[in-house]
């Protein structure tokens, strides 16, 4: 059949089907000889929906896969880091990529590639040829770039995911992405740039602000020709100053629709497929449940799989007892070389560093261990003093150790050697210490976040509880060598001949943790939470930490004296309201005088004799007397003043000027990141005071701080996962979630809503994320009970489909005592079948961690992605506060950071999970984080 008029040809793009398929899919291998074939498997399964449902008008009459070839391309003549700090290929994707085209010649399909050019030419140029032909073309993917081809008869058509269907994208709607038509996304690309392809574009101008003067120059070179007419100084700066760097970025981002091809549209044409070559194909793959589909489909008897001799592992004798006493003692560049040499043999080595502080910021190398085999293990002390040390002479060095530098000079090229892997355990901290030394360690594992990946919820992951439970073994306690208390000294002041065994056998027992764990993350059905999320954070967070955050030290200082004047006032009518002076921190004091004195009810004594004085107490009281809110209000200043304004200042470190905090990744069994010394993720932000905090941090002088957060993301993901389909149209329609649920329940029109009947709804709709029950919601409501249990039993008649996630959820739990997020993350809950007072919190915590972790499952693929996206940009990803991010940023880079990442945070979830409601982020930026936020 001759291209022509009534012709409809479809444009597959490969390489975004490879991809999408081996990230959605764990990692599979071919029984017989190990080969990896997920994104096969994957590639296939796309392949064969896609020509199942290419029926009616819109069917296509030719169809062509088409694949990039090589990675040099024009492009690269033009500017070489054209796409050049794109990471290599993952090693069990390579071997997989040749069989993908061999999966799409199996089904009959066309199959084309050219050198030198990308897949996009292609693309481009047999779109043209359609279109001058009189026929149409649909493209198959959701790559942007692509975006300038629709248009005449040219349309986009974006895979759906989970069975969703394909959204088409026509030139509304790459007007809608790019705020300009198709024929000026070229032109609003090359103002933009993209850092995935690290095309430069034009340094703090993002894609927003590029079609704001798109639109109101009309076209690239009418703008660059007119830059000095640019109102605002720094962005006439740039166009002045880049437009060459724009010129050329065009040149990069505009597709080349006039490649010379070898074969012609005719040859694209539809072609059913040879069911022996595919079943043939399918079964070489041993593809079972898709080659009996296809079987059945051509009916067919599926061909038998041939019976696989697995080849069993030999028997691996049982590991040597860990015997600390046996561990080497590195003491010059021989026996270090020896070491390396056999780290280089092995491929891989577990790797712990002993240092003079928990604090990575202000801690000294002091030593390093290395393991490449159970009971193989040594230790390299450095920096070790004579004789315990003398508190005022640092520099009296035991003897028998290697120069510091010297042993870095060796240590490096292996710890930065891409092809050897570094096991370590919290290896984050370590990353740091050889950070500061001007050492990138890598490529890592982490037996800690091995361990949190399969077990979270189970049991603690620090080294020495998962030693004792899953090694029977008990460490060498720390405090043995350096004490407690008064007497406790740091690690440099520990002979050498003590230090060597304990630092040593943490390598040997990470070592061995790691043989443990890595085999059995694929059976847990895990690895992709762990290669996805877990691993390549800790080199982000890393980053994080030792960039910190500035802190104004005279703020933090004036606040504190604000609040003690505020404390104080408040005593003053506290003693009013009792009747008498008394120690407002005393909980005995404060017990009398409510219980005793006041009569208060609800008076309870605990084993001390001292009334219960919480704020659980204090709370229920607040509607019955004054004195007890006014407790709450001084205990609060007195919190923030205390954990805040007065501990800040401490934390303020005198080289830096910064505060550096330190996330925790195995923290929360939910994915939850925990911040430490200091902890940022809990500075309050309801109250006022609270907010102020916030105040103290700052951006230098020439900066800006920029904060995205998400909106309302567990809302949004519970909308999803109970399907409650009135609550996401209200996201769809960006309508306020909170009026629509008071709409909802209350029969009150949104024109006539009160912000108390608001209020209420949204203390209801968050609370029930947290199984929230009647009680709890009268004391926050300040309510009766009976009320409050009303409002939640309206609540569910509503949204009934949030009872029946409740329920499905904890029978769920109860049946395989963990739930799941919707990026597979398992959280277990042991606890769950448990009677006695703990159920009630069991079966809430199982209720909200597939919300509260996907969410996090969310920011953490966003941070993760963050900094590629960023990347040219002069900006810094400092925080993590939950569902945001703090940037510090220049101030010419503002708007592109605000662009780059909220397009990097609001796709997070892709590929993976195909949220019904769309991720939404706000942005702010400020002098402070106040400001920002």
């Amino acid at each position: 059949m001759a291209f022509g008029k009534g012709c409809h040809l479809h444009l597959i793009d490969g390489s975004a089907y490879i991809f999408r398929a081996f990230h959605a899919l764990p990692p599979l291998t071919r029984k017989s000889d190990g080969l990896p074939i997920g994104a096969v498997a994957g590639f296939c399964n796309m392949l064969d929906r896609y020509v199942e449902r290419n029926t009616g008008p819109d069917a296509a009459t030719h169809i062509a896969v088409i694949f990039d070839k090589g990675s040099h391309t024009f492009r690269n003549d033009i500017y070489p880091d054209y796409k050049g700090h794109r990471p290599e290929l993952p090693e069990d994707l390579r071997p997989q990529i040749p069989l993908t085209r061999e999966a799409t010649r199996a089904f009959n399909i066309a199959c084309e590639e050219l050198e030198g050019f990308e897949a996009d030419d292609i693309i481009a140029t047999l779109a043209r040829q359609a279109r001058e032909a009189g026929g149409r073309c649909t493209i198959v993917s959701a790559d942007k770039d692509l975006m300038q081809l629709v248009g005449g008869g040219v349309e986009m058509s974006k895979p759906g995911i989970q069975g969703k269907a394909d959204e088409t994208i026509d030139s509304e709607g790459v007007a809608k992405y790019f705020g300009v038509g198709p024929d000026r996304v070229v032109d609003v690309q090359a103002l933009a740039g993209d850092s995935t392809d690290n095309v430069p574009g034009a340094p703090g101008i993002g894609i927003k602000t590029a079609a704001q003067l798109i639109n109101e120059w009309g076209d690239l070179d009418t703008l660059l020709a007119n830059a000095e007419e640019i109102k605002q100084p720094k962005r006439r700066q740039t166009l002045i100053e880049k437009a060459d760097q724009i010129r050329m970025s065009r040149e990069l981002v505009r597709l080349d629709d006039a490649v010379t091809l070898d074969f012609s549209l005719d040859d694209l044409e539809l072609r059913d497929p040879d069911p022996d070559k595919l079943l043939e194909f399918l079964n070489a793959m041993e593809f079972r449940t898709l080659t009996r589909r296809i079987a059945e489909r051509f009916d067919r008897d599926p061909p038998a799989l041939p019976e696989i001799a697995v080849p069993r592992a030999p028997e691996a004798p049982d590991d040597p007892e860990i015997d600390p006493a046996a561990y080497e003692v590195v003491r010059d560049e021989a026996g270090l070389q020896a070491w390396l040499d056999r780290i280089a043999a092995t491929g891989y080595v577990a790797v712990d560093t002993e240092t003079t502080s928990l604090d990575e910021m202000r801690a000294e190398l002091v030593g390093v261990s290395l393991a490449v085999a159970p009971g193989e293990a040594c230790y390299v002390p450095l920096r070790h003093v004579e004789g315990g040390g003398d508190l005022f002479d640092r520099d009296a060095l035991a003897e028998g150790q290697m120069v510091l530098d010297r042993a870095l000079e060796m240590l490096k090229p292996m710890l930065e050697d891409p092809a050897i892997l570094k096991i370590g355990q919290n290896i984050k901290y370590d990353w740091k210490i050889f950070a500061g030394l001007g050492i990138a360690l890598g490529p890592l594992d982490d037996t800690m976040l091995l361990s949190y990946a399969q077990n979270a919820g189970l049991h603690q992951h620090g080294m020495d509880a998962l030693a004792d439970r899953y090694l029977n073994h008990q460490c060498i306690p720390i405090k043995e060598l350096i004490g407690t208390g008064k007497s406790q000294v740091t690690f440099d002041r520990v002979a050498i001949d003590k230090a060597a065994p304990y630092a040593a056998e943490d390598a040997d027992v990470t070592l061995r943790l790691w043989r443990l764990f890595k085999p059995r993350l694929h059976a847990n059905r895990v690895t992709q939470v762990y290669e996805t999320m877990e691993r390549p954070l800790v080199p982000v967070l890393a980053r994080m930490e030792r960039a910190g955050v500035k802190v104004d030290r005279d703020v933090l200082s004036r606040m504190s004296g604000a609040f003690a004047q505020k404390m104080a006032g408040l005593e003053e009518e506290i003693h009013a309201k009792a009747g008498r002076p008394f120690n407002v921190g005393s909980p005995k004091q404060l017990g009398e005088i409510l219980f005793d004195e006041l009569g208060l009810p609800g008076g309870k004594k605990g084993k001390t004799g001292a009334y219960g004085t919480g704020a659980d107490v204090l709370e229920d009281l607040a509607t019955e007397h004054e004195l007890p809110r006014l407790i709450l209000d001084w205990r609060q200043i007195s919190k923030l003043k205390s954990t805040y304004t007065d501990s800040l200042q401490e934390h303020i470190h005198p080289e830096t000027g910064r505060v550096h905090t330190s996330y925790s990744i195995a923290g929360a069994n939910t994915g939850r990141l925990a911040s430490t010394d200091p902890n940022l993720q809990n500075i309050p932000i309801r109250t006022e005071e609270g907010r102020r905090i916030r105040e103290a941090f700052v951006a230098p002088e020439g900066r800006v701080l920029v904060a995205l957060d998400y909106s309302q993301i567990e809302l949004r993901i519970l909308a999803h996962i109970a399907g409650i389909d009135a609550l996401k149209q209200a996201f769809r329609d960006g309508q306020d979630i909170h009026a629509i649920t008071a709409s909802q329940m209350f029969g009150v029109p949104l024109d006539e809503m009160t912000p108390e009947v608001r209020r209420q709804a949204k203390a209801i709709n968050f609370g029930v994320i947290y199984g929230i029950s009647g009680f709890g919601l009268a004391r926050n409501l300040r309510i009766p009970r009976e009320e409050a249990q009303a409002f939640i039993d309206t609540y569910f008649e509503r949204f009934p489909g949030i009872r029946a996630y409740m329920d499905e959820t904890v029978k769920f739990a109860k049946e395989h005592d963990r739930v799941e997020t919707l990026f597979g993350r398992r959280i277990h809950t042991p606890e769950i079948n448990q009677k006695g007072p703990g159920a009630g919190f069991a079966k809430r915590a199982a209720i909200n961690a597939p919300i509260q972790g996907t969410a996090a499952d969310v920011i953490r693929r966003a941070m993760v992605r963050m900094e590629d996206a960023i990347a040219g940009l002069d900006a810094t990803m400092l925080l993590q506060v939950h569902d945001e991010l703090l940037f510090e940023v220049a101030e010419d880079d503002v708007d592109a950071l605000i662009d780059r990442a909220r397009e990097v945070m609001e796709g997070a979830n892709m590929p993976l999970v195909d949220l019904s409601v769309p991720l939404t982020v706000d942005a702010g930026q400020g002098p402070n984080w106040a400001e920002a936020h």
